[in-house]
């Protein structure tokens, strides 16, 4: 019994880091590539940093790389910004799966 308390504890904290860095990190990408008109190339660059830094702690480095590139480029290049926030969800293995398969994907963060 104790076995299956420390696994599913540590699936519970598995489970966790995925929701707080790759579910949080695609959820705020989503909203600044949606509500995009309403901001300035400024809050962008911002938000695409901290979107970078919850990518880079959840081990998804290509993908933390490119919203790391999209964010210098908002502030030069919006076609190459959008480029590359493009290429950053492609990878994202959070937009790959639907929603209800979550937490079946959990150990997969570890």
């Amino acid at each position: 019994m104790e076995l299956t308390r420390k696994e599913m504890r540590q699936h519970t904290l598995d489970e966790f880091k995925y929701v707080r860095t790759c579910v949080l990190a695609r959820e705020l990408c989503l909203l600044v590539r949606s509500k995009r008109a309403f901001l300035n190339a400024e809050d962008v660059r911002r938000f695409c940093s901290s979107i970078a830094s919850l990518c880079r702690e959840a081990g998804c480095r290509e993908t933390s790389d490119l919203c790391t590139e999209a964010a210098e480029a908002v502030l030069e290049d919006e076609k190459r910004h959008l480029e590359l926030c493009q290429q950053s969800c492609t990878l994202c293995p959070e937009g790959r799966f639907p929603a209800e398969n979550r937490a079946e994907r959990a150990p997969y963060i570890t």
